[in-house]
């Protein structure tokens, strides 16, 4: 295995690690902190608020943990498994903030109840969005960050392939001397 594999899978446990700790402490710090009373950080805009969910994004499928506990556990294997093969940091490094974020949440779901159908907590309200935490931010700040560099090694690879056609059209055309 080469080095660039090994040292994207490094960085790719390691922002997972990162993500997964920050997410579990800022857990146990909501649920201690501010079960009783919220904090509001910016009046009307940021609010630090304990609340759980059993849901997923939105809420939506509440009734129906099992689909969230496995879409998780897929993600993950697939993460775990195809680990060593990303060589660009950027992407090991968005693909562990979804690794964090989706072990986050899962073990909310384990330790939060029977048959990992616990409820997941969330703190962070913006008034326009729904309640969410860490490992949701993670996951999606993952997510744009993969979506947003495979955009640009799109249109690197576009750029590579017409430098590649305009040097074998030189190679080609005649010499014009």
């Amino acid at each position: 295995m080469d080095r660039a594999r090994r040292r994207g899978a490094a960085l790719l446990f390691a922002v997972a690690a990162a993500a997964y700790v920050g997410d579990r402490l800022t857990k146990v710090w909501a649920e201690s902190r501010l079960a009783e009373a919220p904090i509001e950080l910016i009046d009307g805009v940021l609010t630090l608020r304990f609340t759980t969910n059993s849901g997923g994004a939105f809420s939506i499928g509440g009734s129906t943990p099992w689909i969230f506990v496995t879409a998780s556990v897929v993600v993950i294997g697939i993460i775990v498994v195809t680990s060593f093969r990303h060589t660009s940091l950027w992407s090991a490094a968005a693909v562990g903030l979804i690794l964090g974020g989706a072990l986050g949440n899962l073990t909310d779901r384990a330790i939060r109840g029977e048959a990992f159908r616990g409820r997941v907590v969330d703190f962070i309200d913006v008034h326009v969005w729904p309640i969410f935490n860490l490992a949701d931010t993670a996951i999606v700040i993952g997510a744009a960050v993969l979506a947003f560099g495979s955009f640009l090694d799109g249109r690197d690879a576009h750029a590579q392939a017409d430098a590649d056609r305009d040097a074998e059209a030189d190679a080609e055309a005649p010499d014009a001397r």
